[in-house]
């Protein structure tokens, strides 16, 4: 339900008699601000005011319909034109839809109602057209560099200073780093940067569709195209036209797709599945990958054309375990979100939980603080965070090993004692996972516990 603004509607109508006829009918709600000409020439010279419905006599003295429409819709073409005429033929009303026409009302007696409800559903429109706007500059603002990208140590700035580079041109952007480090936030914060911030942005994470619909997810089918296909299929890349689609996980795209996908990069174009008609890109690419994709390449999991294709202006985020003090700045800023959508007082963080949060590895990155974060302002007394309320999930503490330096046997007796924990002892059960002997996982107990670990 859109709100009831006041709609300024311009009537072009040269006929007195009906001019007369429409003052009455929009005299009937009293939202409408109305201003009557007689030429076409007469309303172009006033477009600058900005209607938001026109009412178009289809033949006026000076110029025709048609040419005036053209002209409003160069003017806007947000303005919503409802074409009156006392002709009936269907074909000029089809050909009137065609140039951009909201609705064609024949005089007759139904008429009354009829020009009511194309300036109700336009009003509706016109409400939604800014509500669209008022969005997309919300999320404009939203993904403002400095606004959408907490950190203020040098790791997070060179970022920065990449992404003022990738928001001036069309080159491809790569964004690598570890999972959680926000490699979608800094996708969303170059499109919505950029001259392509008013078009779609579609993300598609490749890891996450199934392999044998992947091709039909990016590149669309047409009807029977296979089993399955029960109607046409608009894919992603048609979605973002315009815009930008974001290829998240790209690493994981298996090889034969990838050749397709190197064609439509090269020639600008894709052909849906069981078509042979080709469609015009004119889309920006940005891809993501946690994976090293140089070394995919030398091993043959990944096409070397391909690789160079997309590398355009590569972009590394930095693990949160090296930005410092950025840490307590994301840690702040998340406590203040929970406290926005929960409708809390702030919260604060004393000096031992800031340590504590300073001391950890963070090996799910900025993702993994949030949920530390949203969990202790959970756990908060008085809206304190306190060293007691910062935890780390086991899981978590798993990951964290694989940050520390060790030796191999090290990380061997860590990695028995973690699924000797996860299978409740069960030597037979753990041995047979990590297909090494039961005398070895009694020996490297006895070893390492010996040693201390």
């Amino acid at each position: 339900m859109y709100e009831k603004d006041p709609i300024r509607i311009f009537v072009v109508e040269d006929d007195p008699a009906y001019t007369k006829f429409l003052q009455y009918v929009l005299s009937l709600d009293p939202d409408f601000e109305t201003d009557f000409f007689t030429t076409g020439k007469d309303l172009i010279s006033a477009l600058h005011k900005k209607p938001s419905v026109i009412t178009l006599d289809y033949s006026l003295p000076d110029l025709t319909g048609e040419k005036v429409l053209q002209a409003i819709r160069e003017f806007d073409p947000d303005i919503s034109v409802i074409v009156i005429s006392a002709q009936e033929k269907i074909g000029t009303a089809v050909e009137l839809l065609k140039l951009g026409a909201f609705d064609y009302i024949a005089k007759d007696e139904e008429a009354k109602d009829r020009i009511l409800n194309a300036i109700k559903n336009a009003r509706n429109k016109s409400s939604l057209i800014r509500e669209i706007g008022r969005l997309k500059e919300e999320i404009s603002a939203k993904y403002e560099f400095e606004k959408s990208i907490i950190g203020n140590s040098p790791a997070i700035k060179k970022v920065f200073s990449l992404l003022e580079k990738a928001v001036k041109t069309q080159i491809t952007v790569s964004i690598t780093g570890e999972t959680g480090t926000g490699k979608e936030l800094v996708a969303k914060a170059a499109h919505y940067n950029s001259k392509r911030k008013n078009k779609p942005f579609i993300a598609v994470n490749i890891a996450a569709v199934p392999r044998d619909l992947i091709e039909s997810e990016l590149f669309g089918h047409e009807k029977g195209a296979f089993t399955g296909a029960i109607n046409r299929r608009i894919g992603k890349f048609e979605e973002a036209e315009g815009g930008t689609i974001f290829l998240d996980e790209i690493g994981e795209m298996d090889l034969n797709l990838q050749a397709k996908l190197l064609r439509v990069l090269q020639e600008k174009e894709i052909t849906r599945i069981g078509s042979n008609q080709v469609v015009k890109l004119d889309v920006r690419v940005i891809v993501a990958t946690h994976k090293n994709l140089a070394e995919e390449t030398k091993a043959g999991k990944f096409r070397e054309d391909l690789y160079y294709r997309l590398l355009g202006l590569p972009i590394n985020l930095p693990p949160l375990r090296d930005r410092g003090q950025d840490v307590i700045l994301l840690a702040r800023y998340f406590l203040d979100q929970f406290s926005k959508e929960n409708q809390m007082p702030k919260f604060k963080i004393s000096a031992e939980a800031q340590n504590k949060l300073l001391n950890h590895p963070f090996p799910g990155n900025v993702r993994e603080l949030k949920s530390v974060i949203d969990l202790a302002a959970v756990m908060a007394d008085e809206n304190e965070v306190q060293d007691q309320h910062i935890n780390f999930q086991s899981a978590v503490k798993d990951g964290a090993m694989m940050l520390k330096e060790m030796t191999l046997e090290e990380y061997t007796y860590h990695i028995i004692r973690n699924y000797l924990n996860k299978y409740d002892n069960n030597v037979l059960d753990v041995a047979r996972r990590l297909n090494i002997g039961k005398s070895s996982i009694y020996r490297y107990l006895k070893e390492m516990e010996q040693s201390g670990i």
